[in-house]
């Protein structure tokens, strides 16, 4: 058996670090900061280019259509950023739901 497990049809959605986007933490590493969430962002939703400078980003998009640059990624697409590597901006041309993963502490910059 997991010795840990997240049900998220029990958790709370809470405002993410931009309007129309919202988290349901998963797991927190309280040592290192380190968090899983899934995230989703309303269609129209757009977040601004930004940066990860303690932690490199893990993405899996589960639904909806997602924007960057001129491509459209739909459920299945995977996204990495390093930490300290600049990406964005980011569309949700739909209601977007990501299981995202930070493997340190979530600071944007």
């Amino acid at each position: 058996m997991f010795p840990y497990i997240a049900d998220a049809r029990q958790g709370a959605w809470l405002p993410g670090p931009y309007e129309g986007v919202e988290l349901l933490i998963l797991r927190k590493d309280d040592a290192t900061g380190a968090i899983t969430v899934l995230r989703k962002f309303r269609a129209g939703t757009t977040v601004p280019a930004h940066t990860h400078r303690l932690a490199n980003e893990s993405a899996y998009v589960i639904s909806g259509q997602w924007e960057e640059g001129e491509v459209n990624h739909g459920p299945g697409t995977f996204f990495f950023a390093p930490k300290g590597e600049r990406h964005g901006p980011h569309h949700a041309r739909t209601d977007v739901i990501s299981l995202t993963h930070f493997d340190g502490p979530l600071t944007l910059d």
